[in-house]
């Protein structure tokens, strides 16, 4: 039985075509991973936060979160809110 000690011809003709193609998806990974990141430090969302760090799948976790497990702004901003003037109100007391 014969081992390839080398590439056959054609297949660093593929890899220069498919770079363009790994470029764009590694900066769609990094983007994403970063934007839903972000969400989930600031919501304070911890366990997203993990999960979202160590499990990469292209995009999809994050697009996952992003759409339907990101907490809407003016749910956030009114929470944090009533815990802030609650925070000042015993710190007066």
């Amino acid at each position: 039985m014969q081992y390839f000690t080398q590439f056959p011809p054609f297949v660093p003709g593929i890899l220069l075509a498919l770079a363009p193609f790994l470029i764009l998806i590694a900066l769609w990974t990094i983007v994403l991973k970063g934007f839903a990141l972000w969400h989930a430090a600031h919501n304070e969302q911890k366990w997203w936060f993990i999960a979202l760090l160590v499990v990469n799948t292209l995009g999809i976790l994050e697009i996952i979160y992003l759409i339907w497990f990101r907490p809407t702004s003016s749910h956030y901003h009114r929470t944090r809110a009533s815990h802030a003037s609650v925070a000042d109100s015993s710190s007066r007391a």
